[in-house]
C-alpha cells in the first residue's frame, strides 16, 4: 500500500459531478436551445406571453418557457447556476423531490408572472404583451432553498465578493423587487425572478402553514398531555429529588 504524500493537494470546482436530474434538465435545455436557434418561431409558441395565456388559454407556456433562452450567455449562466445550487439540493432531497420542487417553482413563477401582468401598473401592462423565456424563475427558487439549507456558505457575487448565502438571497430579492416595479434593468424578467423566490418560500413552508396538519398536531399534543396526567407521569428530576414519582 502506497502512502500518499503530504505535499500532494487537489482542487475541485463546483458541487461535484452532474447528477441524474442535472443531466436531464441541462440536456433538455441545451437541446431545446438549439431547436430554438434553428426554428426561431418556437420562441413565440413556447415562450410565456401572459396575453396568450389569458385570452387564448395557451397554458402550456407556463411550463415550456423554462426551457427557452435568449442567447448563449443566457443559457450558459442559467445552467451554471442550476448545477452550482441544484446538485447539492438533489443529493439532500433525492431526484424525485428535487424535480418536483424545480417544476413547481418554475411553473408557479410563471403563474404569478401572468397575475402580475394584470395589475394596473405601467410595468405590468408592458409585461402583459411581452414574451418571457428562461429558467431563472426556477433557479431563483433553488437559490432560496440553498440559502435556507446553507445560510452561511459564501457565494461569490460577480465571482469576486464572498457573501453569505442568506445575505446574497436578500440582495437578489431586493433587486428583483425594485426592478419589477420600477422597470429598471429589465423589469419583465425580474418579475419572474421575484415570483420564483416567493413560490419557493411558500412551497418549502407549506407544511407549517397547513391548517389540517396543524390541527392534527395540536390534537396529538392534547392526547399526550391527557395520558401523562392519567398515568401520573412526571419529568425526571435530580438524583437527590427522591420525592418525585416517575411512572
Amino acid at each position: 500500500m502506497r502512502r500518499s504524500s503530504p505535499y500532494v493537494s487537489s482542487f475541485s470546482f463546483g458541487p461535484g459531478p452532474l447528477s441524474t436530474a442535472m443531466k436531464a434538465l441541462i440536456g433538455a435545455n441545451v437541446l431545446i436551445f438549439f431547436a430554438q436557434t434553428v426554428k426561431p418561431e418556437l420562441t413565440g409558441l413556447l415562450g410565456l406571453e401572459p396575453s396568450y395565456v389569458v385570452r387564448n388559454l395557451w397554458v402550456w407556456q407556463l411550463g415550456t418557457y423554462m426551457f427557452l433562452h435568449g442567447g448563449m450567455f443566457h443559457i450558459l449562466f442559467n445552467m451554471l447556476a442550476l448545477w452550482m445550487f441544484g446538485a447539492e439540493l438533489e443529493r439532500i432531497w433525492g431526484t424525485r423531490y428535487f424535480l418536483k420542487f424545480y417544476f413547481v417553482t418554475g411553473i408557479g413563477a410563471g403563474i404569478l408572472t401572468v397575475l402580475f401582468s394584470l395589475l394596473p401598473f405601467g410595468v405590468s401592462r408592458q409585461l402583459y404583451g411581452s414574451i418571457i423565456i428562461g429558467a431563472s424563475g426556477a433557479i431563483y427558487g433553488l437559490l432560496l432553498a440553498y440559502a435556507l439549507y446553507f445560510p452561511n456558505r459564501p457565494i461569490y457575487m460577480y465571482f469576486v465578493f464572498p457573501i453569505p448565502a442568506k445575505i446574497f438571497v436578500l440582495i437578489m430579492g431586493a433587486i428583483a423587487f425594485y426592478a419589477s416595479f420600477s422597470g429598471a434593468g429589465g423589469g419583465i424578467a425580474n418579475a419572474t425572478h421575484l415570483s420564483g423566490l416567493l413560490v419557493a418560500y411558500l412551497y418549502l413552508n407549506s407544511a407549517r402553514m397547513d391548517p389540517l396538519g396543524e390541527l392534527k398536531y395540536r390534537y396529538l399534543r392534547w392526547r399526550i398531555n391527557r395520558v401523562r396526567k392519567k398515568f401520573d407521569v412526571y419529568s425526571g428530576g435530580r438524583a437527590d429529588d427522591w420525592d418525585r414519582r416517575v411512572h
